[in-house]
C-alpha cells in the first residue's frame, strides 16, 4: 500500500479517535451533570441535643448550595465535615455518601462540664478538656476553669483530681485556676481560697490531702468560716477562719 494511503488512513483513525474521546467526554460530563445525581437529602443522626433537626438540616442545606458542590459523585466531603463542624456544640462530623443522592451525616457534640475562665463567657470545656464557644441552656451548676488555652485539658485533669478530696468533706471544688507562672488556685463553694502553689498533680493532691485530713480538728478547736488557705509550705500550711490566723 502506498505510503501516502497509509498517512491518510492512519490521520483517519487518529480523527475518528478524537471524535470518539469528545463523544465520551460530552456524555460524561453530561451524565455528572444530570439531575439524577444531585443530593437530594442530608441524614443527619448521632447527637443532635442541641440542634433542631428540621432547622439544622435546612440552614446546613442552604449553606451547601453557595459554599460547596451539590453534585454526589462531585461533592468535596471534606468541605461538608467542616461546615457542619463550624456549627456551635459539633465537636465532630462524620460525611458519607449514600448512593445514589443523599449524604449521611452523624454528629458528635461537646459535653460542656465547666466553664472555661468566667461564667457567662460563652467559653466552655468539654469532657475531653477541650475549649469551645457556645451557650448553654442551664450552665449554673458548672463549675470554673482558667488557664492558659492550651493547658485546658491539664487544668480539667486536676480538677477531677484535686475534687473527689474535697467530697469528702462536703466541700466542693467551684474554681481552679492555673496562672502563667504555673501556680494553681482554687476556690471552695464556701467562698474560701486555697493557694495550692505550683507542682506537679501528685503533689497539688498531697498537699491538699495535708489539709483536708486534719481540717476537722481545726474547725472544732477554732471557730467561724473558712476564709483562706495557704498550702505552699513545704510541712504545713496556714489557716484563715473569720476572726482567727493559724498556721499548722
Amino acid at each position: 500500500m502506498p505510503l501516502d494511503v497509509k498517512l491518510m488512513a492512519l490521520a483517519t483513525q487518529l480523527m475518528l479517535g478524537l471524535v470518539a474521546l469528545m463523544c465520551l467526554g460530552a456524555l460524561g460530563t453530561w451524565l455528572l451533570r444530570h439531575p439524577v445525581w444531585t443530593v437530594k437529602a442530608i441524614e443527619v443522626q448521632g447527637d443532635v441535643q442541641h440542634q433542631n433537626a428540621v432547622g439544622f438540616r435546612a440552614h446546613l442545606a442552604t449553606q451547601m448550595k453557595s459554599r460547596v458542590s451539590s453534585n454526589f459523585l462531585t461533592v468535596d466531603l471534606q468541605q461538608v465535615r467542616e461546615l457542619f463542624e463550624q456549627v456551635p456544640w459539633v465537636r465532630s462530623a462524620v460525611v458519607q455518601r449514600e448512593f445514589p443522592n443523599r449524604l449521611r451525616v452523624t454528629l458528635e457534640e461537646h459535653e460542656a462540664v465547666a466553664w472555661w475562665d468566667q461564667s457567662g463567657s460563652g467559653r466552655l470545656v468539654n469532657r475531653q478538656g477541650e475549649v469551645f464557644e457556645a451557650s448553654p441552656d442551664d450552665g449554673d451548676g458548672l463549675p470554673e476553669l482558667a488557664g492558659p488555652d492550651d493547658q485546658s485539658a491539664q487544668v480539667l485533669a486536676v480538677y477531677q483530681l484535686l475534687r473527689p478530696e474535697l467530697q469528702r468533706l462536703d466541700l466542693d471544688l467551684e474554681r481552679l485556676e492555673l496562672n502563667d507562672r504555673g501556680s494553681w488556685r482554687a476556690r471552695l463553694d464556701s467562698g474560701a481560697v486555697v493557694e495550692l502553689g505550683r507542682g506537679t498533680p501528685d503533689e497539688l493532691q498531697q498537699r491538699l490531702h495535708r489539709f483536708t485530713a486534719t481540717l476537722h480538728q481545726l474547725t472544732q478547736r477554732y471557730a467561724g468560716a473558712l476564709q483562706s488557705v495557704d498550702l505552699r509550705y513545704p510541712n504545713g500550711y496556714a489557716l484563715r477562719v473569720r476572726g482567727v490566723t493559724t498556721t499548722r
